[in-house]
């Protein structure tokens, strides 16, 4: 093996056992509402990225839902990406095992470190994952399959204030993701490819 393929494997195994701690570290814990969430105004900053968020649904869940759904989510930095409705009972989104994905436009992450869902109804729809990949932040899951409380954002928070360990895991995860998906980062090491 010549010395450029080596050196990418050795910075590859360890994005490897990095996501594997990461989907560990994220099914162990559940959602908390944190009813004091206030949306900020980072939409429109100069800098805009695109994230592809696939959301599964229970199959617990009723058969379909007329809640609406919102949805939130950022960095450690303040910056938010918000959704302020996903619904649409005339589309079919959200229906018992059913996936849906949306691709939303929002400033630029340095890693997804927080997401919380919003709903308001009376159907009781019950989220199972939700997904946000980038090619700039990689992809992270989140984990509810759990009913999601009517009026309150609901949600995960591996920010600083969280616990420590997951924030530092989270903070790597980002990091390596940054390297993986960098082209001109590849460039730089490698040469043209």
């Amino acid at each position: 093996m010549n010395r450029a393929g080596l050196t990418g494997f050795l910075i590859f195994l360890p994005l490897l056992f990095t996501t594997s701690v990461a989907q560990s570290i994220l099914l162990e814990d559940k959602p908390q509402p944190f009813p004091s969430f206030k949306i900020n105004n980072t939409q429109n900053v100069a800098a805009s990225c695109s994230y592809s968020v696939t959301i599964t649904t229970s199959c617990s869940s009723p058969t379909y839902t007329r809640d609406q759904i919102s949805l939130a989510f950022g960095d450690a930095y303040g910056y938010q990406v918000y959704a302020p409705r996903l619904d649409d009972p005339s589309s079919g989104t959200f229906e018992r095992c059913s996936t849906d994905t949306y691709e939303i436009s929002g400033p630029c992450l340095y890693s997804v470190c927080y997401l919380y869902l919003y709903r308001s109804g009376y159907d009781g729809w019950i989220p199972e994952s939700v997904q946000v990949y980038s090619s700039y932040t990689g992809s992270v899951t989140f984990y509810y399959n759990t009913y999601i409380p009517r009026d309150t954002w609901y949600g995960f928070n591996y920010c600083n204030g969280a616990s420590s360990s997951k924030a530092s895991a989270m903070k790597w995860i980002g990091h390596a993701f940054q390297v993986l998906f960098c082209l001109e980062c590849w460039k730089t090491l490698f040469g043209s490819m």
